[in-house]
């Protein structure tokens, strides 16, 4: 028996969770928000309890001492070298890696080097590794990155149509993200489906952030989300693709630096800039339900582009033999799945049975015994993957 945590570090947050393995247990969990703000937020779950408390974390190296300090008070472990691996997600892998590894220093110059692919995240994810390496130096360290599933892709998915010396100097390419999340659900339809069954699987991870995958025999052979988070499907705040003109167009008109366009299009975008009202589909629901005629464009938008990208990987898979919703909005939203399937069932011979499509947060076929096309909605654990290979890994 062995005690790994799950731990993925933010910019200002830290959330992490600690399974008993191989049973694969869920002990613990929680989350510390505004590190380095005043009045941090600490949320631990621990022996079916949850509290909250609010404190100044002045950064990530108190913010996990505070972690392992409330894993001894709530008695999940009586000694901190009972925890014998740690599992860091860690967003960018570029090409180099298409597994997760056992951290050591060329792994750490890695991260950091690639830093400049995901300088929102990867800097963040370092640094919870330095300061558990300072805490907890017996420990096993691993990394799982996000983008090691899409490293099946091949190049005419994942090249851009610009001048080939900028992949070869810069690695300007698609990347693909979401790929723990892509990765576990995909396995799970196939293990219920069947190999045979479930040879063409089209994911669709949509959250606050949202991407689709294409995966053929268990592999992805595309993905939206391209050299960074920003491209791919209108998400919460994010634009998706968009023509690249806008940017500099923009630039001019609202006298933005590159760096200002870029956050436009991060940041105030998406449901939200359409809308106006939220980046948040559970308001944008109750919007359109009270009249607003911007959150039901925002909505009608968001489900178009979720459509148009399963048609185009329904043509590159040759077919379709499931589709599956995940992650917050995929996992929730019984009135967004409903408005894609029934756009979808025109051109795709699926049906959606919408008895078996009111529910939220479980494992459940939400198609009919007709439909030829099955659809399901599978829960995701990204950090039960981070615990699986890192309990793989110290073995």
């Amino acid at each position: 028996m062995s005690l790994i945590m799950s731990l993925n570090s933010g910019s200002s947050s830290l959330k992490f969770q600690v399974f008993r393995m191989p049973a694969e247990v869920l002990i613990a969990s929680g989350l510390i928000e505004r590190i380095g703000l005043p009045s941090s937020v600490f949320t631990v779950k621990a022996n079916d309890h949850e509290e909250s408390s609010t404190l100044d974390i002045p950064n990530h190296k108190e913010a996990i001492r505070l972690v392992l300090e409330s894993l001894m008070s709530h008695g999940i472990v009586s000694d901190l070298k009972d925890i014998a691996g740690i599992g860091h997600r860690i967003v960018h892998g570029g090409e180099k890696y298409s597994a997760s590894v056992v951290i050591n220093e060329q792994v750490e110059k890695d991260i950091e080097v690639l830093s400049d692919l995901a300088p929102l995240h990867n800097p963040a994810n370092l640094l919870g590794v330095r300061v558990i390496d300072e805490i907890l130096p017996e420990a096993v360290q691993v990394a799982v990155f996000d983008t090691a599933f899409h490293q099946t892709m091949e190049p005419v998915s994942y090249m851009y149509p610009l001048p080939y010396e900028y992949y070869e100097k810069y690695g300007i390419r698609k990347y693909g993200f979401h790929g723990t999340s892509h990765g576990y659900v995909t396995k799970r339809l196939r293990e219920i489906l069947g190999s045979e069954n479930s040879r063409r699987i089209i994911s669709c991870h949509l959250g606050n952030g949202g991407s689709l995958a294409a995966v053929k025999n268990g592999k992805c052979v595309n993905t939206t989300m391209g050299f960074t988070p920003l491209a791919g499907i209108m998400m919460g705040t994010r634009s998706g693709d968009i023509d690249p003109s806008i940017l500099a167009y923009l630039s001019e008109k609202e006298h933005l630096s590159l760096q200002g366009v870029t956050d436009l299009c991060n940041k105030k975008s998406g449901l939200l800039g359409v809308s106006g009202i939220s980046s948040d589909m559970r308001d944008i629901e109750n919007a359109i339900k009270e009249g607003s005629a911007r959150a039901k464009l925002a909505c009608d938008m968001y489900v178009q582009r979720v459509c148009n990208t399963i048609a185009a990987y329904a043509v590159q898979l040759g077919g379709v033999d499931a589709i599956l919703f995940t992650a917050g909005i995929g996992e929730n939203s019984i009135y967004l799945r409903q408005l894609i399937i029934e756009t979808l069932e025109d051109a795709f011979p699926i049906e959606l049975d919408r008895t078996a499509n009111n529910i939220r947060r479980k494992e459940a076929k939400i198609s009919t015994a007709s439909s030829r096309i099955q659809v399901w909605v599978i829960p995701t654990n990204e950090e039960l993957v981070i615990a699986r290979d890192t309990y793989r890994l110290m073995k």
